[in-house]
This record gives structure tokens, C-alpha cells and sequence, in this order.
């Protein structure tokens, strides 16, 4: 009698089972994506039917709805769309880097590149507006990002979760205290700061959106193509180099991704919190661990979690707004409670 040494990977009903169930989540949440679109470009201090809506979009008769729609409403959607994938897909790919499921935009030091450039843009180059400072902040994000990957690779044991984590911390704290000594002695700049470092969608045109655009698609099709490897190295680095991958240039490719999606996110619509960190454990949660499904997902749900976010802080005191990023950080507080307490990281 012979006894199988390995087990067979499951086949059959279960596969298309669970097959099937992912796809039912992806449309799903594709669902609650147009939703929220819906909700973003109708509801405010003025709300809007759908009618209205269609007719700004489709047939603008320079009226008031068309003006709301098509100047104040559509650009921040398109931003949001934007930035809440960016967001997303690269909170998946810093947890996934760092098999830290704490991870977010400020573990390879992103976000205080990024706002290490638009201060310094403010304060010596004169910089007073936001379409203007997006490049610096575009800048100053890849360069820390480049940075901390590049000491990394340097380290003895190459680009490893653990030198990730401990170069983009140290990065982050050297340019946050830059960025705080220039904020100290410059009033003006403190003052333009303050609007972009609260986080949000308000105030943005369209041509802030033009300008993050191709980082976004770049970075998105990146993690793409090493979605496949990331499945590997959850496996362990020896697996992974066991399969086939070349764990080095894979960790490389989701660094870099993960830098062109935060970098353009954070310039555009400033540091925004959670949703790097609350999309990606709630996609896992419903597709499992498979990057190319998670991706998919993140890639929906994250751009949904923004919009609800600013449609939120429109309507909670009209005619008022609160950011987006004070929203997020509201819903975001009591689950990073939740995971810190998952992740046994509080001791009694």
C-alpha cells in the first residue's frame, strides 16, 4: 500500500466554490464603489437628484447643478478615486513587505518625505499653491522611499521586513523634526501647511488629479505584476526561492510600488490615516490571502472608504465641512484598537 507524502491541492466544488464566492465580493464592492460615486457628486450642503447629476454631466446648462457637479464636486471624486486606491493597495503592499499587520504609509518614511517637500517648497521656493507644491511633495516622498530601500538593500541580510521597517522608521523621524524646526520658525509656511497636512479632498481641482495620475497607474500595475511573488514570500523567504521567485527583486518591486502610490496619495490630498491600514485587513477578511483577489478588492473598497469619508464630513455640519482625513481618523481609531489587540501587541 502507498501512502501520498503530499497532500493534493484542492480541486472541484471547493475550488469553485471559494472561486465564486471572490468574485461575488469583487462585484459587490464594485456596487458599493458606484454608490458612494453616486453619493460624492449628489450629496452636500446643496443635495442633488440623480437627475441633476446626469444632466451636469451630460448636458451642462451652466445652471447651478452644473456649476456644483462639474466644478466642485466631480474633481474631488476623481481625486478621491484616486487617492483612496493609491492608499489602499499600497497598505497592502507595506503589510505584506513588512509582515507588519500594522503597516501603513509611514513605515518606509513616505509620508514625511512628502511632507518634508511640500515645506519645502512653501518655505524656500515660495510655493503658495497646492498644484504647486503636489511635485515637491511627489518628490520628497520618492526620494525618502528610494532612500530607505536602498539602505536596506545594503544591510546584511538584504531587504528584509525587519530593515524595512527599522530604516523607514528612523527616516520618518529625521524628517518629521526637519519639517517641524521649518514649521517653528515660519509662520507663513505653518499656515499653508495646516490646510494640506489635515487631509482631505476639499479644494482640489482636476488638474491635482491629472498630476498623481500616472504614479498611480504606475504603481498599481507594479503591484500587479508582484502580487504572485507576495503570496510566495507569505510563505517564508525560503519557500518562496524554492517556487521560483527571486524574493529580492520582488520585495524591491512592491517597495517601489507601494512609494509611487503613497507619494502621489499623500501630495495630493495630504496624510490621510486608516485607510491604508483598515481596507487591506478587511479585504484579507473577504477574499483571503491571495494578493491578486486582495488587490482587486483593496483597489474598490479603499477609493469607497475616502468618498464616504468626505461625503460624511460634508453633511455632519452643512453648510461647514470636516476633512476627510479627520473622518477616516474617527472610524480608523477604534480598529486600530481592535488589531493591536488581534495582534497581541498590549501586554496586560
Amino acid at each position: 500500500m502507498t501512502i501520498p507524502l503530499t497532500r493534493s491541492a484542492p480541486t472541484g466544488p471547493r475550488v469553485g466554490a471559494r472561486d465564486g464566492r471572490r468574485v461575488a465580493v469583487t462585484a459587490a464592492a464594485a456596487l458599493v464603489l458606484v454608490g458612494t460615486v453616486l453619493a460624492s457628486l449628489a450629496l452636500g450642503s446643496r443635495p442633488l437628484g440623480a437627475h441633476q447629476v446626469w444632466a451636469a454631466l451630460v448636458a451642462p446648462d451652466g445652471g447651478d447643478a452644473s456649476t456644483i457637479v462639474r466644478d466642485l464636486r466631480l474633481p474631488r471624486t476623481v481625486l478621491g478615486l484616486a487617492v483612496g486606491l493609491a492608499l489602499a493597495v499600497a497598505g497592502l503592499l507595506l503589510q505584506a513587505l513588512t509582515r507588519n499587520p500594522l503597516a501603513e504609509s509611514r513605515i518606509l518614511g513616505i509620508s514625511a518625505g512628502a511632507s518634508f517637500g511640500v515645506v519645502l517648497a512653501i518655505s524656500v521656493f515660495g510655493v503658495g499653491t497646492l498644484a504647486g507644491y503636489v511635485w515637491f511633495g511627489i518628490g520628497g516622498a520618492l526620494l525618502a522611499g528610494v532612500l530607505v530601500l536602498a539602505v536596506a538593500a545594503r544591510a546584511r541580510e538584504g531587504v528584509g521586513p525587519v530593515t524595512l521597517a527599522l530604516v523607514g522608521a528612523a527616516l520618518d523621524a529625521s524628517l518629521a523634526s526637519v519639517v517641524y524646526a521649518l514649521l517653528s520658525i515660519d509662520a507663513r509656511t505653518f499656515e499653508e501647511y495646516r490646510f494640506w497636512v489635515v487631509g482631505g479632498l476639499t479644494g482640489r481641482d482636476l488638474s491635482v488629479a491629472g498630476q498623481v495620475l500616472p504614479f498611480v497607474l504606475a504603481g498599481l500595475t507594479l503591484a500587479a505584476l508582484v502580487a504572485r511573488g507576495l503570496d510566495a514570500l507569505a510563505l517564508g523567504d525560503d519557500v518562496a526561492r524554492g517556487l521560483g521567485h527571486r524574493i529580492g527583486l520582488v520585495r524591491l518591486g512592491g517597495g517601489a510600488a507601494a512609494v509611487l502610490l503613497t507619494g502621489a496619495a499623500v501630495a495630493a490630498a495630504g496624510p490621510i490615516a486608516f485607510v491604508g491600514l483598515a481596507v487591506p485587513h478587511l479585504a484579507r477578511a473577504l477574499v483571503g490571502a491571495d494578493h491578486r483577489w486582495s488587490l482587486a478588492v483593496c483597489a474598490l473598497l479603499g477609493p469607497a472608504l475616502l468618498l464616504g469619508a468626505d461625503v460624511v464630513g460634508r453633511l455632519v455640519a452643512p453648510p461647514g465641512e470636516i476633512p476627510a482625513g479627520i473622518v477616516t481618523a474617527v472610524i480608523g481609531a477604534p480598529l486600530l484598537a481592535v488589531l493591536v489587540r488581534r495582534a497581541r501587541l498590549v501586554t496586560a
